[in-house]
């Protein structure tokens, strides 16, 4: 007898919080805006760092031009805190900038992420960090560095870097 598979919906329980994380986290490493578009509401509103928009071809547009700008990303979420339709996420990923000499960075951040009633993101509101790795963007010191997305949870975040 086969189970049907668990929709991740509110409201949110400890597990269904950290799986629905866990998912973001899969989907954006993807790197695929037409995947990961599908996991926000057509008139998703939006806010990452300075800037704001709303909907499904302003999403799109954004993460094209994120990801031909920040090459080998490689993305690790956790949870912060949940309550009914909301959850709290802290983040890291690493990049090299392709618009800064191909520097190697770290984005330390947190997202607040509001959902409908169907699982999808209806707001994200997204601060956010960046920093150099090592002596002038070298990489030296990356956490992710020769890792495949599936084995991002395996590392081990250093004190000070996380809450």
């Amino acid at each position: 007898m086969s189970s049907a598979p668990l929709r991740l919906i509110p409201p949110f329980t400890a597990a269904t919080a950290r799986q629905k994380v866990k998912v973001a986290q899969s989907l954006w490493n993807t790197r695929d805006p037409q995947k990961v578009v599908q996991a926000y509401t057509p008139n998703s509103v939006w806010r990452n760092r300075s800037l704001f928009f709303v909907g499904h071809s302003s999403i799109h547009q954004f993460l094209q031009q994120k990801w031909a700008r920040e090459k080998s990303y490689m993305l690790r979420k956790e949870l912060f805190t949940f309550q009914d339709n909301k959850i709290a996420v802290q983040f890291w990923y690493e990049y090299q900038d392709s618009m800064d000499t191909m520097k190697w960075k770290r984005c330390y951040g947190i997202e607040h992420w509001t959902f409908d009633g169907e699982g999808r993101m209806e707001k994200r509101m997204m601060s956010g960090n960046d920093v150099l790795i090592g002596e002038n963007g070298n990489g030296d010191g990356r956490w992710f560095e020769g890792l495949e997305a599936e084995e991002l949870d395996g590392i081990v975040i250093p004190d000070g870097h996380c809450s």
